[in-house]
């Protein structure tokens, strides 16, 4: 019992005093944005034809199954040419911007939006790729994704160094676009729009609010910076939900492969070593049927991939308790899907599921890519000249510039940078 009670008390410490995972976070926020978006951008030719008012699946065959299923979507709102055009225009924008972390929480939100409106407009038209998406972007709304790796990170590093100069920092896109959703949110709901199943409502108007008392609670402090009790009740609020979110999207990727995984067992091509050997002959699926036809021609290979993709699939839940087998067998799980992507025709499945094994990526790993692509961030040609004039600045100003803090291996030093680990950055959660 004397090791139990400190045990519990670290573990409730560590998950209301941080956003574990900030990293992983970024990764998924970016993946999940970054394949969306591609996918909208692909299908724009013929968006009118898989979501729009051409759709085999008309207005009036949406209309009825959402009113019997009671999902989610803004395209019901109008069967207007014009109001697709709206809704899909702000699906790539919000992409955009989450992919950048501009103001992620909203986009977040905007992202899910954009997604439930447009694979619950037809259904049919999805795969399993579309399934992982349509779950993930709800659970990014839970998340505190934006700590590093975004414009949000950058904001808040020159935020907190104009602070330490003294100055006063005032955020006026926020209340206002707090203000405008807000005003459409409420006009939405009045108009009965919201009126099927009561969760996606209640998550908008729940991320409105918390919205808004944390702009509030911030401003309440008076250094704009939120130190107060008030403050850091929120913040252990917000970490006990990302947190929670994080464990669920893992536990998401887990069930699908160990689903997979086990269903693949039952089949009788599976457990005679043939069974990729019969998508490689379909049409739909042979983007390139001389690269089919060379994997199909080895009778060992299609058994060795057969089985390998089974055991993969069903090991890899059981893999998360030893660190180094998880991550050799994430590494053959990617290579897996880029393997799919080029062979099948299938990159937007892949992307998706890529982006869902990134929640399982080392901390260092991470680190040491972000530091890669802040070097290379560097050596653009527009970085070099600013530097060099930086550097001449300095030199005729007679005294050497002094260096400000180093950055970390990332190339990151915004809000959440540091969460882990950080001695510099006053606790924030419960202790005994």
């Amino acid at each position: 019992m004397n090791r139990v009670l400190p045990a519990v008390t670290r573990g409730i410490a560590r998950v209301t005093g941080a956003a574990l995972g900030p990293f992983q976070t970024a990764v998924i926020r970016i993946g999940f944005s970054a394949t969306w978006l591609l996918f909208l951008l692909r299908e724009l030719p013929h968006r009118h034809e898989l979501y729009g008012p051409q759709s085999p699946w008309g207005h009036d065959l949406a209309e009825q199954l959402i009113a019997d299923n009671g999902a989610f979507t803004a395209l019901m709102w109008s069967d207007g040419r014009a109001w697709f055009e709206i809704v899909y225009a702000l699906a790539v924008l919000s992409s955009v911007l989450l992919l950048l972390g501009w103001r992620t929480r909203t986009m977040s939100v905007l992202f899910m939006v954009g997604v439930l409106s447009l694979q619950n407009r037809s259904v049919f038209m999805g795969d399993g790729g579309d399934n992982v998406l349509h779950l993930m972007s709800i659970y990014l709304v839970l998340t505190r994704c934006g700590r590093v790796w975004s414009l949000d990170a950058r904001r808040a590093r020159r935020a907190d160094e104009a602070r330490a100069r003294g100055e006063r920092v005032a955020d006026r896109v926020g209340p206002v676009l707090w203000c405008v959703l807000g005003f459409l949110l409420l006009t939405v709901t009045l108009a009965g729009g919201l009126d099927g199943d009561w969760f996606v409502p209640a998550l908008l108007w729940t991320v409105w609010v918390a919205q808004g008392l944390w702009w509030a609670v911030g401003r309440g402090t008076g250094n704009g910076v939120g130190n107060g009790q008030p403050r850091i009740l929120l913040d252990v609020v917000a970490n006990v939900v990302h947190n929670g979110a994080l464990v669920v999207i893992m536990a998401e990727a887990c069930l699908i492969y160990a689903t997979a995984g086990w269903y693949k067992i039952q089949g009788s091509r599976w457990q005679d070593g043939t069974a990729v050997y019969y998508p490689l002959h379909l049409d739909y699926f042979s983007p390139w049927p001389a690269l089919s036809d060379a994997l199909s021609s080895s009778g060992t290979m299609v058994m060795l991939i057969t089985y390998g993709t089974v055991v993969v699939q069903v090991a890899f839940p059981f893999t998360l308790f030893n660190r180094r087998v998880k991550n050799v067998l994430l590494a053959v799980m990617m290579t897996e899907h880029a393997v799919i992507a080029v062979v099948l025709g299938l990159p937007f499945f892949s992307l998706a599921m890529i982006a869902a094994d990134a929640v399982f990526l080392p901390t260092s790993f991470l680190r040491r890519l972000g530091g890669w692509a802040a070097r290379g961030r560097d050596r653009l040609p527009g970085r070099l000249a600013a530097r060099r004039a930086r550097g001449k600045q300095a030199g005729a100003g007679g005294a050497a510039a002094v260096p400000g803090p180093r950055a970390g291996s990332d190339g990151t030093a915004g809000a959440g940078a540091g969460d882990e680990g950080d001695p510099r950055r006053a606790h924030v959660g419960f202790r005994a």
